[in-house]
């Protein structure tokens, strides 16, 4: 009897992880998919027409994933997010250090890579900076404060802290019929929003940068879950995820995946370090983006304005890098494949991103009207 192994999946998670990353990061480009910029817009000029963009994105998702899960091609309980032990004080402060750091880091991580893919030299530093804060927050200096102090802030949730399990107790209703509700109301809901925008209608870009960049994700968690799958691996008898960092089933996020990226690259010659699912789709968003920039002839290099700029360039590195390794995601990570699986810890995470980053440019805004 033939055994399927690790090393024969591992070819098609990766090839599968870049080609939906190259795909994310072309459309980003061509749609300035941006959720700095979602926030900002609304924040700043009233206009919702990104954060229906990103609104449309989590719906999709939603949809995507619980219907993944329900037809029994993934089990969204084995990802990270739906763990028992609900952290809440890391999903607090990282979330809102995350959205703090991408207002002053004009982007956040995937925004990142798809400005370096166009040309952005300060993404550059931005993502040398984050992957550097990112690893030492998962295994240097600042993984001691993580662990020590915020993660010990936490409930355990013995069922697991997604909200159908939550809810099936008291309300006396099987989990996979709550599932089927929710990603419903919750998935539907967020659709009618999104589009009860007589703008948003008639925004083609926008539309398509949400419905792609939740099939993405949903994607993501088919190749990761499903075709990396293994009920039993020959090698150690367990249940495995090929590719992933975590061991765990993955969806896309772009902050650890940064700093395992720099990883393998200084440690190139350890032929113990292999590409990843995560490392592979932070050079597929940088190359889609950069395929896009080059076809539609919008390349451009850019640089600092001046040591202002610089500086605030890299304090937000710093915040991403801590705050998503700590929230346990980005925009992307947490905000939209988190929020995909339904998980309490994703929603709470994306709230207080977007309240970070609110507050973070009310305060500039201010800030800059005294002067």
């Amino acid at each position: 009897m033939n055994e399927t192994t690790p090393a024969q999946l591992m070819p098609y998670v990766l090839g599968g992880s870049f080609l939906l990353a190259f795909v994310f990061g072309a459309v980003g480009s061509k749609t300035n998919f941006c959720t700095m910029g979602a926030v900002s817009d609304w924040v700043n000029m009233g206009d919702t027409g990104r954060i229906r963009m990103w609104v449309l994105a989590i719906a999709v998702a939603v949809l995507g994933a619980n219907g993944l899960h329900l037809a029994g091609l993934v089990d969204l309980s084995k990802s990270l997010y739906q763990t028992q032990n609900f952290t809440w004080l890391s999903y607090i402060v990282g979330g809102l250090l995350f959205g703090i750091g991408m207002t002053l880091g004009s982007g956040c991580g995937s925004k990142t890579l798809i400005r370096m893919g166009g040309g952005n030299l300060k993404s550059v530093v931005v993502f040398l900076v984050i992957a550097v804060s990112a690893y030492m927050t998962l295994k240097g200096l600042f993984g001691a404060f993580r662990v020590n102090v915020l993660e010990k802030a936490a409930v355990v949730l013995p069922k697991g802290q997604d909200l159908p399990s939550l809810l099936a107790g008291p309300l006396g209703v099987s989990k996979a019929t709550l599932v089927l509700v929710l990603s419903l109301a919750i998935g539907l809901g967020l659709i009618a929003w999104a589009f009860s925008s007589r703008e948003f209608r008639a925004n083609f870009d926008g539309i398509l940068g949400g419905i792609v960049t939740g099939l993405v994700v949903v994607g993501a968690w088919y190749v990761s879950g499903h075709v990396g799958h293994l009920a039993e691996d020959p090698n150690t008898l367990q249940e495995a995820f090929v590719g992933t960092n975590s061991g765990r089933m993955e969806a896309f996020t772009f902050v650890a995946p940064l700093a395992y990226t720099l990883e393998y690259f200084m440690l190139w010659t350890d032929t113990s370090r292999v590409v990843t699912f995560g490392i592979i789709s932070v050079f597929g968003v940088v190359l889609g983006s950069a395929a896009y920039a080059l076809a539609s002839r919008t390349f451009r290099w850019e640089g600092f304005r001046d040591a202002g700029d610089t500086a605030n360039h890299l304090i937000g590195g710093v915040l991403m890098g801590f705050g998503g390794v700590t929230a346990l995601g980005c925009t992307v990570g947490q905000g939209i494949s988190g929020v995909s699986t339904l998980a309490l810890g994703s929603i709470l995470t994306f709230a207080c991103i977007v309240a970070g980053s609110a507050a973070t440019m009310k305060y500039e805004y201010w800030r800059i009207s005294q002067e």
